[in-house]
C-alpha cells in the first residue's frame, strides 16, 4: 500500500479587490509613520545638525526590511502581502525621497561637512595626478556642500603636501562657497620617486564654530624626463 504524497503548496492567487485596499492601507501606515516619526523627531531634537542622518535614514530602513519580511512571513495571505508590500513602497516613497532631501539640505547648511573637488582648469574632479619630478600642474578647486545662503563668509584657504619637496600653491588667500578658485601642484627637483598626498582646506567660523571643508589628491612622482 503506498502512502499519499503530500500536495504541493500552489502560489496562492491575489484579486484585486482583495489586494489593492490592503496595499493602500499599509503605504498610507508607512507615510503616516515617516512623517509621524519626523515630527516627534523636529520636537526633540534642538539642534539643525545632530541626529537628522540618522533620522533621515532610519524611517526607510525600517519601512523597507521589515515590510519585505512581512511580505515573505504572510505570502500565502493576499491582504496581509499586500499590506507588507504596501510598506515596502512606502520606504521609497516618501521616506526615502524625503531623507534624501533632507541628507541633501544638510549637505547644503554644513551639517554634513564640506569638501574642496580638485579638478583641471575646464574638466571635471580628479583623485590622483602623476607628474614627473620637477614637473608642475595647474588645476582649480571648488568648495561643495556648503551654500552662500548659510555660509556667506569668506572661507580660508590652505593648501600642504605630505613631503616637503610636494608644494601647493593657492594665490587667492580666501574664497566664498561654491567659488573656483586656482591652484597649482608642483613637485620639486629633489623629490624621490613615490606617491604622495596633495591636501586643500578651507575653513570659516559661524556662530561660533569653526566649520571646514577638505579636498585631498593622491599624487604619484615619476622621473623627470632623460632619467
Amino acid at each position: 500500500m503506498t502512502e499519499p504524497q503530500p500536495t504541493p503548496q500552489e502560489f496562492p492567487t491575489y484579486r484585486a479587490q482583495e489586494f489593492l485596499p490592503s496595499f493602500l492601507l499599509g503605504w498610507g501606515i508607512g507615510v503616516l509613520i515617516t512623517f509621524g516619526v519626523r515630527a516627534l523627531a523636529d520636537a526633540l531634537l534642538t539642534t539643525p545638525c545632530e541626529g537628522r542622518t540618522v533620522l533621515a535614514l532610519i524611517v526607510p530602513l525600517l519601512l523597507g526590511p521589515g515590510g519585505l519580511g512581512f511580505t515573505a512571513v504572510n505570502w500565502r495571505s493576499a491582504p496581509r502581502a499586500a499590506l507588507g508590500l504596501g510598506l515596502v513602497v512606502s520606504s521609497l516613497l516618501p521616506a526615502l525621497y524625503v531623507g534624501a532631501r533632507d541628507i541633501s539640505a544638510l549637505r547644503g547648511s554644513g551639517c554634513a561637512g564640506g569638501y574642496v573637488v580638485i579638478a583641471p582648469a575646464g574638466g571635471e574632479s580628479i583623485s590622483s595626478l602623476t607628474l614627473r619630478i620637477g614637473e608642475s600642474r595647474q588645476l582649480t578647486g571648488r568648495i561643495g556642500g556648503f551654500n552662500v545662503r548659510d555660509y556667506p563668509g569668506e572661507f580660508k584657504l590652505n593648501g600642504q603636501g605630505s613631503a616637503t619637496g610636494i608644494v601647493v600653491t593657492v594665490p587667492k588667500t580666501t574664497v566664498r562657497a561654491g567659488e573656483v578658485f586656482p591652484l597649482t601642484v608642483t613637485i620639486q627637483p629633489g623629490s624621490g620617486i613615490n606617491t604622495y598626498t596633495v591636501g586643500v582646506q578651507a575653513t570659516t567660523v559661524k556662530n561660533g564654530r569653526t566649520v571646514s571643508a577638505d579636498g585631498t589628491l593622491e599624487l604619484n612622482a615619476r622621473p623627470a624626463e632623460g632619467q
